[in-house]
């Protein structure tokens, strides 16, 4: 395994399970000080053991990504402990099943205050601490490019991410500090397993180009290299890893609202 975080303390938000402890663990693997963060702390803790047992450095800090006072605090106690911030993955997200019109309010304010306000406040924070040649990588999903119905406002805020990369990559560049999106698409998580059965797992792999749909180690890869020097040139833009998935144009999920409104 590379060693191109070797001295490099990272941040990955969202990071107790899924993609983000996928995250954690390569970026442990690279030689990066991983904080690890989550709303369990033993979930966390187990991911901390699993990036210890691999010889990496790790630690777990709670905090809730919906609470700007945790948030804070999880940068400045990264920064007490170790100085410094070089690495900060943005990953934390949850989703609702609703349309644009079904949406409550508590939908609202539950996706973009967890999907879209924490990465600008983890930003905000962990930038004091950061210096040229440091990185940041907000999680964001295909559902920038295309969507689907009934995942409001879950795909709004995707597309806001992108923008918001943009926006910062413009105003951290001039201070050395890189911006960028990873956008990846059907994922094996256990959302996932647990969503899809087995015909319909068939169905969604035969969908892409590639033939089967992600894992968190294909995520992993490209973070860990968006985030390293090997990437010192790149700030400001959108990485889909989705196997091909969005060159696809046709979706059957549309035919099949369309028609349920018939």
């Amino acid at each position: 395994m590379s060693s191109r975080h070797e001295g490099h303390v990272a941040i990955v938000t969202g990071s107790t399970k899924g993609i983000g402890a996928g995250i954690a663990k390569r970026l442990g693997r690279e030689g990066a000080t991983v904080v690890v963060n989550g709303r369990s702390a033993a979930d966390g803790e187990e991911i901390v053991e699993s990036i210890r047992s691999e010889g990496g450095e790790a630690t777990f800090i709670e905090a809730d990504m919906r609470d700007p006072t945790a948030i804070e605090a999880l940068v400045e106690e990264t920064a007490d402990r170790f100085g410094r911030i070089d690495v900060l993955v943005n990953n934390a997200g949850v989703q609702t099943e609703t349309t644009a019109t079904q949406a409550t309010m508590d939908d609202w304010e539950f996706v973009l205050e967890t999907d879209f306000r924490s990465f600008w406040l983890c930003v905000k924070h962990a930038v004091e601490y950061m210096s040229e040649g440091s990185a940041i990588l907000n999680m964001s999903s295909n559902h920038a490019f295309l969507t689907m119905p009934g995942l409001f406002p879950y795909n709004a805020v995707k597309a806001g991410i992108n923008g918001m990369t943009r926006a910062l990559a413009l105003e951290l560049g001039p201070l050395g500090i890189r911006v960028n999106t990873i956008n990846p698409g059907w994922v094996e998580v256990e959302r996932t397993r647990e969503e899809l059965s087995a015909d319909d797992r068939e169905h969604v792999e035969s969908m892409h180009p590639l033939g089967r749909i992600g894992t968190p180690d294909d995520v992993a890869a490209a973070s860990a290299f968006l985030t390293s020097d090997e990437a010192s040139f790149i700030t400001g833009t959108s990485l889909l890893v989705d196997g091909g998935r969005t060159a696809v144009m046709q979706d059957h999920t549309f035919v099949e609202y369309k028609n349920s409104l018939e």
